[in-house]
């Protein structure tokens, strides 16, 4: 990933997750901008049409600078993805944890039925990614992973494509992302 930022724009000159609206190459100008979020684990920008796009770490200071310049929203919003995927982490979840992450996954309007199903959908890519890649990530996996997965050389290109077609999914994982709202 490889983002530059202009005075008036930014642009991704290598971004890897396919059905991006900047993939592999894009720009992105403050009108097409919705808000941000520079304080995220990796930061975020999120377009008018509800795509969340990643930044570099290291590039936190940057995008808050471009978004005061233009008056773009610094804004947190729920990590759903992060509760989605909290059984793919490499640790023992109790009881407790996991109640509190069902709670705030209904409150954010997600039937069991469709928690379950994601989850279900997504186990083997997740699985490989966590644990056969070798990543045991134990703290945190959110939409980054995911897209990471989905879109990784070392994960098995079968298992990729048990997803469906590439744009479809991007979609499907940027509509759950925007589903508290």
């Amino acid at each position: 990933m490889q983002v530059r930022f202009a005075e008036d724009h930014i642009s991704f000159l290598s971004y890897g997750f396919r059905g991006a609206m900047v993939h592999p190459m894009g720009m992105l100008t403050p009108a097409m901008i919705r808000d941000a979020d520079w304080k995220a684990i990796r930061p975020e920008i999120r377009t008018a049409r509800g795509e969340t796009l990643f930044l570099p770490h290291d590039q936190k200071a940057d995008l808050e600078a471009f978004c005061h310049r233009h008056g773009i929203a610094g804004v947190s919003r729920p990590d759903t993805w992060g509760d989605l995927l909290e059984p793919f982490l490499d640790t023992r979840i109790d009881a407790d944890q996991e109640r509190a992450t069902i709670d705030r996954l209904h409150g954010a309007g997600f039937a069991q039925e469709a928690i379950t199903g994601i989850r279900r959908r997504l186990a083997p890519i997740m699985l490989a990614y966590n644990f056969g890649a070798m990543v045991w990530e134990w703290i945190h996996l959110g939409l980054f992973d995911l897209l990471t997965a989905a879109n990784a050389s070392v994960i098995d290109p079968a298992l990729q494509a048990e997803l469906g077609d590439p744009a479809a999914f991007y979609e499907w994982t940027m509509a759950i992302a925007e589903h508290h709202r």
